[in-house]
């Protein structure tokens, strides 16, 4: 006669269980990374033109518009060999623009990758790989002055070689020195609008550089204490100086650069110069308010720290469009002296 074995844990028949919802729908469903990291995967793979085409800031040309300022100035916009001339300008200097921006993004390309904005820029992203980057930016670097010293006049081809050589000094070691880094982005402006005037052989006004210089030093300051109030209480910045900046001193240079880009504007708009006006309305001299309420309400951005790039704020801001250009239908009015 058999003993009868006790039926234990081993022997014990196990129930049919069904399968749990969140299992078969693991087994159901396929793993799929990029779902579960959201916003954090990465862009799709786009082509290498179009990434070129992208690191050279296409948003930022607007910028380069300055360089019919002189002109505009002048009164000598409107005639063919200034508007074949100057579009040649702008081009050439869109071109040494591209290349320091190619040169500047193949050089952080790394610590642009553990930006969490930079990281999608193309050059960071592996879109355009560092090699071609400074390639290209190099080629431009060369072609742009080279075809300027051809086909316009010699002093432009300084200024775009001098404009490259500060701005290459910025990217490798001038953005790191304080207050040095303000003056070399505001120069930049400031060369822009002083461009189109060599290549048309149109003198300079010192009220004209006084106020270019001082208005894109309000803006580039505004734009960096902006930056330093919205990194403030944070780990890191999204640029070394913010750091070693106050935004006290900040605002101080940007309300510095704002009284005397007005001074200027006014002592040219108020000043006489000897020049007959037969307009219906003294217009040079009504430009002056609206030049003042635009950097009034420019200032109000920078104040709140939301001044970011000059042509975003400017196109951003209905009321600050619609001001901007009852200046320069006045202004335009003024040099046309109707």
């Amino acid at each position: 006669m058999t003993e009868a074995v006790p039926l234990t844990e081993t022997h014990r028949p196990t129930e049919a269980r069904p399968p749990e919802p969140a299992l078969l729908g693991q087994r159901t469903r396929p793993h799929r990374p990029d779902a579960e990291a959201g916003t954090d995967s990465a862009p799709p793979p786009r082509s290498l033109p179009a990434g070129l085409l992208r690191t050279a800031r296409p948003k930022q040309w607007v910028k380069n518009l300055l360089v019919i300022a002189a002109p505009a100035a002048a009164g000598q916009l409107f005639t063919v060999h200034a508007l074949t001339e100057l579009a040649l300008v702008l081009a050439l200097f869109t071109a040494c623009a591209a290349a320091v921006y190619l040169v500047n993004d193949a050089r952080d390309a790394e610590a642009d990758r553990a930006h969490p904005t930079k990281r999608h820029r193309p050059v960071a992203a592996g879109q355009v790989p560092v090699p071609v980057a400074y390639a290209v930016g190099g080629a431009l670097a060369v072609i742009a002055p080279a075809t300027a010293a051809w086909l316009t006049a010699p002093a432009v081809a300084v200024l775009l070689t001098a404009y490259l050589v500060m701005q290459l000094a910025y990217c490798v070691s001038l953005k790191h020195v304080l207050v040095v880094d303000l003056v070399v982005v505001t120069t930049g402006f400031l060369m822009r609008a002083m461009v189109g005037g060599l290549a048309l052989g149109i003198p300079l006004s010192r009220w004209f550089l006084i106020t270019t210089g001082f208005g894109a030093l309000f803006m580039v300051s505004a734009k960096r204490y902006s930056e330093a109030v919205q990194m403030a209480g944070t780990a890191g910045a999204t640029r070394a100086l913010l750091t070693e900046y106050t935004t006290g001193y900040l605002r101080f240079v940007w309300q510095l650069a704002a009284g005397v880009a007005v001074l200027g504007y006014c002592l040219w708009a108020l000043g006489e110069g000897g020049v007959p006006h037969t307009s219906v309305l003294p217009w040079r001299q009504l430009s002056v308010v609206a030049f003042i309420l635009a950097v009034l309400r420019y200032a109000v951005f920078a104040d709140r720290g939301t001044a970011g790039e000059p042509e975003e704020v400017v196109l951003g801001d209905r009321a600050l469009s619609l001001i901007g250009l009852a200046w320069l239908a006045m202004y335009g009015l003024a040099v046309a002296n109707w």
